[in-house]
C-alpha cells in the first residue's frame, strides 16, 4: 500500500497562501495594467505607442503572460479548493456568523470572482481579438498620422467601444465587482501572510479600501470620459 505525501498544498494553510502570493501577483497586474490604459486621455500617440511597445517586448511579453496565466489559475484553483473545503467541514449553515465575512465584499467575493473571470474573458475577445468592436478591430493609422505604429489603433478600438452604452455598462459594472473583490482580497492576503496586527488592522483595511478606490475610479474614469466626450477620435 502506497502512502502519499501530504504537500503544502493539499492543507489550507497552503492553499490561503497560494491564493494570497497570487492574488498578489495579481493586484500588481491590475495597477500598472490601469496605468497604461490611462494614456487614453494623452491621445492615439500614446496608447497606440504603449501598445506598440508591448508588442516589442517579444519573448519577454509572452513570459510575462504565462506568469499571470499561472497566477490566475492557482488563484482559481485554490479559491475552489478553499470554497469545497469549507463547504465539507460545514454541511449545515450556522445561523450567525459574527466574523470579517459578513462584511457586504465578503460575501460577494464567490460570485465576484465569478463575474471578474468571465469580464477577462469578454476583455480579452474584446479589445484584444476585436469582438464586438462597433466597425471591426481598426489597423493602426497610417504613417504620418497621429498614434502611427503597428498592429492595430487601440485608441480608436477603445474610443468607439465607449461611445457605445451597453459596452460601458459592461465595464462599469465589472470595475464596481472588481472593486469590491480587491477591497476584500487586498487586506486579506496581508492577514494570510501575516501581516496582520490588532495595532495595524485598521490600516491595513484603510489601504485596502484606498487601492480598491484607486483602481476603481482610474478604470472608471476612462469610460466615462469617453460618454462625455471629454476622450474622442481625432481628425
Amino acid at each position: 500500500m502506497s502512502v502519499r505525501t501530504l504537500t503544502l498544498a493539499d492543507t489550507t494553510i497552503g492553499k490561503k497562501a497560494i491564493m494570497a502570493v497570487s492574488g498578489l501577483v495579481l493586484l500588481g497586474f491590475v495597477l500598472v495594467h490601469m496605468a497604461g490604459n490611462l494614456l487614453v486621455f494623452q491621445g492615439p500617440a500614446a496608447l497606440n505607442g504603449y501598445a506598440d511597445g508591448l508588442r516589442k517586448l517579444g519573448p519577454m511579453l509572452w513570459i510575462a503572460r504565462g506568469v499571470l496565466l499561472a497566477a490566475v489559475a492557482a488563484h482559481v484553483w485554490a479559491a475552489v479548493s478553499l470554497y469545497k473545503a469549507n463547504e465539507q467541514a460545514r454541511p449545515v449553515k450556522y445561523h450567525v456568523q459574527h466574523t470579517a465575512a459578513t462584511t457586504y465584499a465578503a460575501k460577494t467575493m464567490r460570485y465576484g470572482g465569478v463575474i471578474i473571470l468571465l469580464f477577462v474573458l469578454y476583455h480579452l475577445a474584446h479589445l484584444t481579438f476585436g469582438v464586438g468592436i462597433p466597425g471591426g478591430h481598426a489597423a493602426a493609422p497610417p504613417a504620418g498620422m497621429p498614434g502611427s505604429v503597428s498592429g492595430t489603433d487601440v485608441f480608436h478600438n477603445v474610443v468607439v467601444s465607449f461611445q457605445n452604452p451597453a459596452i460601458t455598462g459592461i465595464y462599469v459594472l465589472a470595475q464596481l465587482a472588481l472593486a469590491l473583490h480587491l477591497y476584500h482580497g487586498a487586506w486579506s492576503f496581508m492577514q494570510t501572510l501575516g501581516l496582520s496586527h490588532p495595532r495595524y488592522n485598521g490600516l491595513r483595511v484603510k489601504l485596502a479600501a484606498a487601492y480598491a478606490t484607486v483602481i476603481c475610479v482610474g478604470n472608471l474614469s476612462m469610460p466615462i470620459a469617453v460618454m462625455a466626450g471629454l476622450v474622442k477620435l481625432q481628425g
